[in-house]
């Protein structure tokens, strides 16, 4: 990453207006188990084997068919999870005040979160849904168990925060980040009253960002539905919509835009305008790309959650393209090697490095 002395001092300046400014995020939550599969057990030696590939392990549920299979699971790691959770810890590392309305646990917020419920003043609507994470040393398989999340509604968001609730919570916000639709399958019609409902009852503008969170599985019909909402939150401020690179490819196609074009900051600004709003961020791994009203940029790594956080929180300091890129890159790229948030301290010093 090569930046001009010019987009180090950018960013830098910018620290001095960063704990002023407030964020909402929303509006999923997910336990993360860390498994691996167990081939053997030496109960003598007190000794596990795991199995090593996903071919592996794809043999053995082959081999039980017509038949059956137990297959134990070594737990390694539970830890708090969600795009939203990631992205809010994320923002509040970086300096910003934080409010989160989620998926934490019912009637109780479980005890995974209570520190992260207690530094945003989170309101739960359900319990989180279950991620089990099968590591193998090929990759993960991940397995999850969502129903929870079907409390994720406005009825429910109503009945728990009311409509003054989320006037008062948005009010405050500078951005507004609805993340995870792909898993919280009633948010599209959360989408279309709060911009029925509520927005309108804001005095300001704010940032509003999207994250889809791999639509896949989603059918097309669905994902076009909500693609063309997010034009109805212009009104009310700037929307940005974050996408990896193979979620801009799947988007680029339900859009029939041209998804074999190689330049992704081309392939941003066709889905901006395709969309109609100010912003789209692509973020494959080995670079990221964007374009809004300003300009069409592209800077190198970077990707996730981290990312998200990073680059709204740098458009919401009114950095410019560029260097709100170099931020989210950085942002990620730090926690990739450190395994933690950064503050934006950290982010100065990261940049500053190159």
């Amino acid at each position: 990453m090569i930046l001009e002395a010019s987009i180090k001092e950018e960013i830098a300046k910018a620290k001095e207006n960063i704990n002023e400014l407030s964020a909402f995020v929303g509006f999923d939550g997910f336990i993360d188990k860390i498994v691996s599969p167990i081939d053997k057990v030496d109960y003598e030696q007190n000794t596990r084997t795991l199995i090593p590939t996903i071919t592996d392990f794809a043999n053995r549920v082959g081999s039980a068919a017509g038949k059956s299979s137990n297959i134990e699971l070594f737990e390694k790691m539970e830890k708090l999870g969600g795009n939203g959770p990631i992205m809010a810890n994320a923002q509040l590392s970086l300096g910003l005040g934080v409010r989160y309305i989620g998926a934490l646990g019912h009637p109780k917020v479980h005890p995974l979160f209570k520190d992260f419920s207690e530094a945003t003043q989170a309101i739960s609507l359900s319990n989180p849904g279950v991620t089990h994470a099968l590591e193998f040393e090929d990759g993960k398989v991940m397995l999850g168990t969502m129903q929870s999340l079907e409390d994720v509604n406005y009825d429910n968001l109503m009945d728990t925060v009311g409509e003054d609730g989320i006037v008062e919570i948005f009010e405050k916000a500078d951005s507004i980040s609805l993340v995870s639709w792909t898993m919280l399958t009633r948010l599209t019609e959360v989408f279309k009253q709060l911009t029925v409902n509520i927005l309108p009852k804001l005095s300001k503008q704010k940032y509003f960002f999207f994250d889809l969170a791999d639509p896949e599985k989603r059918t097309d019909n669905e994902i076009l539905e909500v693609l063309n909402l997010l034009k109805d939150f212009e009104p009310f401020g700037k929307v940005v919509l974050g996408l990896n690179l193979r979620e801009s490819s799947q988007v680029a196609k339900l859009l029939n835009i041209d998804n074999q074009d190689e330049d992704l900051s081309l392939r941003a600004k066709a889905i901006k305008e395709s969309l109609s709003i100010n912003c789209v961020v692509i973020h494959p791994v080995e670079s990221a790309h964007c374009a809004s009203d300003e300009e069409k940029p592209k800077i190198t790594t970077g990707g996730g959650d981290h990312f998200n956080a990073g680059f709204i929180t740098a458009k919401l300091l009114g950095l410019s393209d560029l260097a709100s890129l170099a931020v989210a890159v950085s942002t990620s790229g730090f926690y990739v090697r450190n395994a933690q948030s950064p503050t934006y301290q950290d982010i100065i010093d990261f940049v500053n490095s190159y």
